[in-house]
């Protein structure tokens, strides 16, 4: 498809969700390599900006991270203004935002994933922490249901600790996720189309994956190749677009996996919205196949249904 035939692009990003900050940056990224590859191609904040302003525009790439963004909720906007836009329809946006819905369906279908425990908010209460350690066992991971970039994730070793995070994490979010801790390497794996490209080993000195390994300190290592082997690696893409499909996305996204101590994958989540600067994962990955940034933006615009 020709430039003029994209005509004008509305590049969604910044938001009001727990994720504008990353999202400012991804947004960033995505419309600088649409204009330079000549592509009519406009900010668009809907922090700043009525949606209904979005109706002058032909189609949209969305670059909004979690809430209202990666939840299926512009893109009900956008279907309702008849705009093409890029990812996943507004169903795989629900379910694969919702970690604990993600992981009931990946259950169900008997695509691995570490055991885990759901809390409410109105329901919960301290006692409830020590009955959730006794049957995950000691340590576990805790996660709001509906946010991303790691935002109110932390590991907990007790009972107590276990409290304060649920706690912690009841502030962002009404339902929290609490999953076995995975003792084993951390992989992600970006779909573009029907496609795996090549799995991304991530490695920090931090206790997990957190907001800080991801954004801050800069001391996380990508690992491309990642060291698994041929045969395992094809393992890991294949279930990956299982993971994907299984929960109705489509387009484009990433899905995070670990490695357990016994050697077998675990599936942790997908994100239906990555990360787009030009050092985030979707791109790295890209590039170990010869897609350079200007040219995966430019694929994933024309995708856009």
């Amino acid at each position: 498809m020709s430039t003029q035939q994209q005509g004008k692009v509305a590049v969604l990003f910044g938001g009001t969700s727990a994720e504008r900050e990353v999202s400012l940056n991804s947004g960033a990224a995505v419309l600088k390599g649409l204009q330079r590859s000549g592509i009519d191609a406009h900010k668009f904040d809907p922090a700043e900006q009525p949606l209904q302003a979005l109706a002058e525009f032909d189609r949209a790439f969305i670059v909004l991270h979690g809430r209202g963004g990666e939840d299926g909720s512009i893109q009900g906007a956008l279907e309702q203004l008849s705009i093409p836009y890029t990812g996943s329809r507004v169903m795989g946006c629900a379910v694969a935002m919702d970690k604990v819905r993600t992981k009931w369906l990946w259950a169900g279908l008997d695509l691995p994933t570490a055991q885990f425990e759901v809390v409410e908010k109105e329901s919960f209460s301290e006692e409830d922490a020590a009955a959730i350690m006794a049957r995950l066992g000691a340590p576990v991971m805790v996660k709001p249901a509906n946010e991303g970039s790691s935002v109110g994730m932390a590991k907990a070793a007790d009972a107590a600790a276990l409290a304060q995070a649920i706690e912690a994490a009841l502030v962002y979010d009404d339902t929290v996720l609490v999953e076995a801790w995975i003792h084993g390497p951390e992989f992600t794996v970006s779909i573009l189309g029907d496609r795996a490209l090549p799995v991304i080993r991530m490695e920090t000195d931090h206790e997990f994956y957190d907001y800080d390994a991801k954004y801050v300190t800069g001391d996380t290592r990508y690992l491309i190749p990642c060291g698994l082997s041929a045969e395992q690696e094809q393992r890991m893409q294949q279930l990956a677009l299982k993971a994907f499909k299984a929960v109705g996305a489509s387009g484009w996204g990433r899905v995070d996996v670990m490695q357990d101590a016994d050697g077998q994958f675990q599936l942790l989540e997908v994100n239906t919205v990555p990360g787009m600067t030009e050092t985030s994962l979707v791109p790295k990955a890209a590039k170990a196949v010869g897609l350079e940034f200007d040219q995966l933006v430019g694929q994933i615009l024309e995708m856009a249904r």
